[in-house]
């Protein structure tokens, strides 16, 4: 008789089942993360996510292909980009780390690089853990991980994570690396982007505290990390520190708000499944089985937001305008609900958010009248 499954492969087997019959997880990585905790009521992206769903594929099925991704040219790029970075065994990097962070610690004449290789990421997290931890043991040298592999659990599922690299300092601290391939233009860089870097980064530092957390003593991890772009319209390096705690905390807290996947699984219908190979209206269904919280903010973080924005536009909800919108508007949810209101056909006198409906609708009444004399 076979021993009776384990409440997480129990679990496991139910995002398989979502995902469709032989179709391979897609990997949660940083970006995605920073995302989901930017709107962490949003269960639909949530539950996908977590089940490892292509959301771009699902996306294109449900007629609403998304835009979102870098293009080919970028990535290739990027690529190019990073290994400059990490020639001669990060030499140049951990310059820049010594550089801008740690300048009263020896130069990094000498740093250890160790190989991370491992099979599955959870042997790569093994890997990672056991090398920082071996640093973290023998201070006073420089240690360049990589691409190493985080975990972080993330709503009762654990996600795996690879920052560009991480750094030892000589006194046992880790510092988080972000290379990015938008210029630093006299020292400075698209503040959208390096906020978008800064949340990512974040994400990894959750997860070095988690580890470090395992450690005893815990080695410090830094929450100024080191983001290096090209500088001004060059391929050379140029690198500036970010403090990300105010990310960090909002992150931490948003994750830490997000229904546990495990969940909103359970209260699926039997047999729903996300497979971009289903027929259009049950694959509909089933997306739509799933309460979805859409902002406007979603189109340039989700796959899903073009579906996601036509099914809020068909419904009136005021969510389309705008989360400030939506937060003026208090128990109005519906653009039909606002108007009445205005109009004064519906909704309480005494609601602050009616009274200045009201007032609003007078106003412009009283200028269009104006107007016309």
């Amino acid at each position: 008789m076979p021993p009776p499954r384990t409440r997480g492969t129990a679990l496991r087997h139910r995002l398989a089942e979502l995902r469709g019959p032989d179709v391979p997880a897609k990997a949660l990585d940083a970006r995605a993360l920073a995302a989901l905790a930017a709107n962490p009521g949003c269960a639909r992206r949530a539950i996908l996510d977590g089940a490892g769903v292509n959301k771009a594929a699902l996306a294109s099925a449900l007629g609403s292909p998304s835009a979102f991704g870098q293009s080919q040219f970028a990535l290739t790029r990027g690529n190019a980009f990073e290994a400059k970075v990490k020639a001669d065994g990060g030499a140049e990097l951990l310059r820049l780390v010594h550089e801008k962070l740690d300048r009263s610690a020896e130069p990094p004449a000498d740093a250890r690089v160790p190989d991370l290789t491992a099979t599955g990421p959870q042997g790569r997290t093994a890997r990672t853990a056991l090398e920082l931890r071996e640093a973290a043991a023998h201070p006073g040298a420089w240690t360049l991980l990589d691409h190493p592999m985080l975990a972080l659990d993330v709503a009762g599922s654990p996600a795996f994570l690879e920052p560009d690299a991480v750094v030892v300092h000589p006194d046992g601290g880790w510092t988080v690396v972000e290379i990015k391939s938008f210029p630093l233009l006299d020292g400075s860089a698209d503040p959208a982007k390096v906020g978008a870097a800064a949340r990512q980064a974040a994400v990894y530092v959750l997860a070095l505290e988690e580890l470090a957390a395992r450690l005893e003593p815990a080695p410090r991890v830094r929450h100024r990390i080191l983001l290096v772009c090209p500088r001004d319209f060059s391929n050379q390096p140029a690198a500036s520190a970010v403090d990300i705690r105010k990310q960090r905390a909002v992150t931490a807290r948003q994750l830490a708000r997000l229904t546990r996947i495990e969940d909103i699984a359970d209260a699926l219908p039997e047999g729903t499944c996300f497979s971009p190979e289903l027929p259009a209206e049950e694959l509909t269904a089933a997306v739509e089985s799933v309460p979805a919280t859409y902002a406007p903010e979603c189109l340039s973080a989700c796959e899903l937001a073009f579906h996601c924005r036509n099914r809020s536009r068909e419904t009136g909800a005021v969510t389309s305008l705008g989360r400030p919108v939506r937060a003026e508007l208090g128990g109005l949810t519906t653009v039909e609900d606002v108007l009445a209101a205005a109009r004064g056909e519906a909704g309480d006198p005494g609601d602050p958010a009616v009274a200045a409906l009201r007032r609003a609708a007078a106003l412009r009444a009283e200028a269009l009248e104006a107007a016309c004399r």
